[in-house]
């Protein structure tokens, strides 16, 4: 110890010969008032002046951690501000801040804080004491961040005003330095590490600039650091050489003692000539990980995508825009993203307009002029003749003939039949009315439907009718009264008188009149009625004339009401009025290819078992022409094998040659995945079969884990998105995954598997060999024997891909007859993941980050960390803490969680660093005292 002082004193005066000789000829009497305990230095006087117009940006950091006790606190506030007393402090000249660190870094005042000397020596003497850790590094990493930005009252590195660092430390720092400090002095800050008692002087070395002898000092204890202050106010106050010599640096010159230096800005490297800088190559450097272009910064590096696509929140790797998930496209029908665009497409059938948005149907009789006898329909592809009600198109296409309703069918007319425009009707011969069938005639009844004014009785003739007289009766002239025999031989000259009237003594019971006939009488009704069975009471003679009946087709007069029917081919409805057609399908020209179905008043159509609809909703293809997304999502781990994973792609092969392979009809994406998860192909990337088999015979074999669940996520999360070529689901497309494995999972398959499932992911689990069956039935759809296949080797996996290919089949059939029905509705769905992963931020990044910092300063600070995490506490108190599931403590939907949960972070890390530190120095006063 004797040795260290002799040796402390030895180089104290060395430093002070050194002083140029106006420097060393100080006024002896001249003192430094500093309050109520003055006290005089003994190099007062030149320190004060020494350091006069002297520009600096000099920020203190002072070791404030529970090892340095409340007397040696005081000593190293009273060596600041012996230092302050040589320095010219105002905001032309030396500007001042100060930060004090324990387990976290407390930021007491700041360069742009004070312009007065004596307002810092007051804030200096009113610190208080954290007692906590030591994190040196993370003091440092505070420093060049945000202590020495502008924002905080740095000068520009432009000006070359000298950024000097001064750190005072008792200990072993709990996290690391050297890189910090490297990075800190590579910016041009000078750093003076200063160590007190028994601190490790590497560890020292690490923190200082070099040369070292002139920037790292070592003293016993806190009151010998009084003697070190002569030694800085003469590296501080030394003549400024940058400014005196033709220095030669290109961009940094950094005063040293009686010397300089060159450095370069951030993002620069110092050639070898000492002189000129650099630019530092940080993308050919480091292990940047763009996943498309790497651009290099001033003091980093950021990674670009190309056009058309956007940097994800990893800040590393992109996702292709899609620009047609904006609802300003304005695209009528199909929105299409391009490379740094969109464009608009029509449906089939269809031409896009002059605007480039709106559509058009496509007039292909107007193109085409096929010349149709009678009318030219337009469909999505083409067109077609057809023919007007009661013509059938001729085999030529395009002529019409008139349907002979009544020879195709047995019409089953008495009488005579008619053809109308889509059927026929019965009609009867002259002289004959048709019956209530329908079908069969009775002969007209003249008397009954005119008002024929016999006074006695009608009789039917074939085309009319006559009045008759009853016996001893004739007809008079007018042939419709009766006279008797004898009234009409005496007036003939005979004289015989009138029989007497009947209707004189009475009505005799008749409703409406009462008519003379001979020697009795008749009944007689009025205008429009009948006369009853009884002869005395009259009805109506036809309802169905004199009401307002509402019949659509045909009213019948019944008793003394009356029904509605309807002509053949049609049947009543509910009201009893309104007629519809029985059988749509043979009354239309439907246009199905297979066979057409009557629905109400309407009709659809359907395909023969495998086949689907097309999309004109007439024609038929096959099955496994129809619309579909699948993805394979296959097991590549080291189980498989190199042969076995051939006889797989052989398997996929066999699968996409079943397929119409089209952008409107099958898409098909792959993924393969071991510990990791590869997507060989998504959906948007093939439109041929060719190229999509090409890229499955060249697909390299991954050989490591089996993470079978992490590969129903990424499926789950991206492999079904629009980004990934994706139908929207109102396309109401089927999607359809196939999962192959042939082992046990290295994680949880269910989550994803049931995810899936509850989105409309038709999941087909295939296992072989060694898979585990309760595996496949959570990774298969309900229910599980149609969707779950197993095979004991891979040799007779031919067999799967058959009953494979058929369940597809029978899945896009069901669903194709679910696209017929109007009716049909989507099942509900669960929400839908975001086309973006989670993204994990690793706190070191965000300390390292100094716009985060400036803005986020709270972090640092030990008061409002401990009331964060009080905060957090309370609020997770009752359901649970946020930090339960490890691997989910960084994805938060938010800034604000982010921030609790990070403090949560440091704090439980601060209290482990705690104890180990007590631990320490347990163990070291043991060592002290054994």
């Amino acid at each position: 110890m004797e040795k260290m002082l002799v040796g402390c004193f030895l180089l104290i005066l060395g430093q002070i010969l050194l002083l140029p000789a106006e420097a060393r000829e100080w006024p002896p009497s001249r003192s430094i008032s500093r309050g109520r305990h003055a006290r005089t230095h003994p190099q007062t006087a030149l320190l004060e002046s020494s350091c006069e117009n002297k520009r600096a940006d000099v920020v203190f950091i002072i070791d404030s951690s529970r090892s340095v006790n409340t007397h040696d606190y005081a000593k190293v506030k009273e060596f600041i501000v012996d230092i302050l007393q040589f320095l010219d402090v105002g905001p032309d000249v030396t500007r001042v801040g100060l930060l004090q660190y324990g387990s976290t870094v407390k930021n007491e005042f700041s360069l742009k804080t004070f312009k007065r000397k004596s307002e810092v020596e007051h804030a200096v003497k009113r610190m208080r004491h954290l007692s906590t850790g030591t994190m040196t590094g993370l003091a440092i990493q505070y420093a060049l961040n945000i202590a020495f930005s502008e924002a905080e009252g740095a000068r520009p590195l432009r000006e070359n005003v000298p950024r000097v660092i001064m750190i005072v430390t008792d200990g072993r720092p709990q996290d690391s330095v050297a890189e910090v400090a490297a990075k800190a002095r590579d910016t041009g800050i000078l750093i003076f590490a200063i160590g007190v008692g028994q601190v490790d002087f590497n560890t020292l070395k690490a923190i200082g600039s070099e040369p070292h002898e002139d920037h790292v000092f070592l003293v016993a204890n806190f009151s010998q650091m009084e003697s070190l202050t002569s030694v800085f106010q003469n590296k501080l106050c030394i003549q400024d050489l940058c400014a005196a010599e033709d220095h030669g640096c290109e961009q940094l010159c950094v005063n040293l003692l009686g010397s300089f230096v060159c450095q370069c800005y951030s993002g620069y490297t110092l050639a070898e000539d000492g002189k000129r800088c650099v630019a530092v190559d940080y993308c050919a450097s480091e292990n940047h990980g763009c996943e498309h272009e790497c651009v290099n910064t001033d003091s980093s590096y950021f990674c670009q995508c190309p056009k058309g696509f956007a940097l994800n929140p990893d800040k590393k790797t992109c996702t292709k825009i899609d620009y047609c998930a904006s609802p300003d496209h304005g695209c009528q029908h199909e929105c299409v993203n391009t490379d740094d665009s969109y464009s608009c497409h029509c449906l089939k059938g269809f031409t896009l307009n002059p605007d480039q948005k709106t559509c058009r149907r496509i007039n292909y009789c107007a193109l085409n002029k096929p010349g149709c006898e009678h009318e030219c329909i337009n469909t999505e592809e083409g067109y077609y003749c057809r023919c007007r009600r009661g013509y059938t198109l001729d085999p030529n296409g395009k002529t019409c003939s008139r349907v002979d309703h009544c020879a195709e069918q047995d019409h089953g007319c008495a009488q005579l039949c008619l053809n109308t425009g889509d059927s026929f009707v019965c009609q009867c011969s002259e002289g004959f009315v048709i019956n209530e069938d329908l079908k069969t005639c009775s002969r007209v009844d003249y008397c009954l439907l005119s008002d024929h004014g016999c006074e006695y009785s009608c009789v039917n003739t074939d085309r009319s009718f006559a009045c008759q007289c009853p016996e001893e009766h004739v007809l008079r002239s007018d042939g419709k009264t009766c006279a008797s025999e004898c009234s009409e031989v005496g007036r003939a000259g005979f004289g015989t008188s009138d029989q007497l009237d009947s209707c004189a003594l009475g009505n005799h019971g008749c409703e409406h009149s009462c008519v003379s006939s001979g020697g009795s009488f008749v009944c007689q009704c009025f205008e429009g009625y009948i006369l009853r069975e009884d002869r005395k009471t009259c009805r109506r003679k036809d309802i169905c004339q004199a009401v307002d009946h509402g019949c659509e087709h045909i009213c019948v007069n019944s008793d003394e009401s009356y029904i509605c029917k309807c002509l053949e081919g049609f049947r009543l409805a509910e009201d009893g009025k309104h007629c519809r057609r029985k059988d749509v399908c043979k009354s239309t020209h439907h246009g199905c290819e297979h066979i057409c179905v009557n629905r109400g008043s309407s009709y659809i159509c359907k395909c023969s078992k495998g086949f689907i609809l097309a999309e004109d909703g007439r024609r038929c293809k096959r099955c496994t022409e129809g619309p579909v997304d699948l993805v394979f999502v296959i097991d590549g781990s080291k189980s498989l094998g190199e042969e076995n994973f051939e006889i797989v792609k052989q398997f996929v092969t066999g699968i996409i040659d079943s397929l119409a392979i089209s952008p409107k009809a099958a898409r098909v994406g792959l993924l393969q995945y071991s510990t990791q998860v590869r997507t060989e192909f998504t959906l948007r990337n093939f439109s041929s079969a060719k190229d999509m088999k090409k890229a499955v015979a060249h697909m390299k074999y991954m050989g490591k884990g089996s993470m079978t669940g992490l590969a129903l996520k990424h499926m789950f999360e991206r492999s079904f998105t629009q980004v990934e070529g994706a139908r929207p689901l109102s396309a109401r497309v089927p999607r359809v995954a196939i999962v192959l494995t042939d082992g046990r999972a290295q994680d949880d398959v269910s989550e994803w598997a049931s995810k899936a499932q509850a989105n409309g992911v038709t999941m087909y689990a295939v296992g072989v060999g060694k898979a585990i069956e309760e595996e496949l039935q959570e990774i298969a759809s309900e229910p599980t024997e149609e969707h779950l296949f197993y095979a004991e080797d891979f040799s007779t996996m031919g067999e799967i891909s058959d009953k494979l290919r058929k369940g597809i089949c029978e899945a896009l059939e069901d669903s194709g007859g679910r696209r017929d029905s109007p009716a049909g509705e989507l099942p509900k769905r669960a929400r839908q993941p975001t086309e973006s992963e989670p993204v994990t931020i690793n706190i070191r990044d965000i300390l390292s980050c100094s716009n985060f910092a400036v803005q986020h300063r709270y972090l640092f600070e030990e008061n409002n960390l401990a009331r964060s995490t009080q905060k957090l506490f309370h609020s997770t108190k009752s359901s649970g803490s946020p930090l339960a599931e490890k691997h989910n403590q960084c994805k938060c939907e938010n800034l604000i969680m982010f921030q609790n949960l990070a403090n949560e972070e440091v704090r439980k890390l601060t209290q482990r660093l705690e104890e180990m530190t007590q631990r320490m120095e347990a163990l070291e006063n043991r060592l002290r005292y054994r």
